[in-house]
């Protein structure tokens, strides 16, 4: 009698580290921090791709050399280059988002050390769902694009 809930014991165990094996749907590539010489701030630009089938939504970041990390979007309006911060991030499944000067960015402020081209910036995206997601940026020179 106990094989029954010997076998659902299997079955439930398998599931759930299939589950915990399952790579995330969503993907970071091409992580970078400018760097401003003798400033406590930076910005770091990504690359997200979205490979699963359903959205993923991003509402924060964070940095454990950042006093305050968030997500920004700068755009020109006429003439005036205006920047605010984004509460929440949205891909859609198929879908890449590129962060880049100019436009979307993770600002990073109240740096706790100076940053110098060739160091790696940690970097946490975290996700509606509760999850979250690693990141390595690298240090790149100001002029970098």
């Amino acid at each position: 009698m106990r094989t029954p809930a010997i076998l659902a014991a299997c079955l439930a165990l398998t599931a759930a580290t299939l589950a915990w094996s399952t790579p995330p749907a969503l993907a970071v590539s091409d992580a970078w921090v400018r760097v401003t010489p003798g400033a406590e701030v930076a910005a770091a630009y990504l690359t997200l791709h979205n490979g699963g089938t359903a959205p993923v939504s991003i509402v924060g970041v964070r940095s454990p050399l950042a006093g305050m990390a968030m997500i920004h979007e700068t755009r020109l309006v006429g003439t005036r280059s205006t920047m605010r911060a984004r509460e929440e991030l949205l891909v859609a499944p198929g879908e890449t988002v590129r962060f880049a000067p100019g436009g979307l960015h993770v600002m990073l402020q109240d740096l706790s050390q100076a940053l110098k081209a060739g160091d790696e910036v940690p970097l946490v995206l975290i996700l509606k769902d509760g999850g979250s997601l690693a990141v390595a940026a690298r240090v790149r020179p100001l002029a970098s694009e």
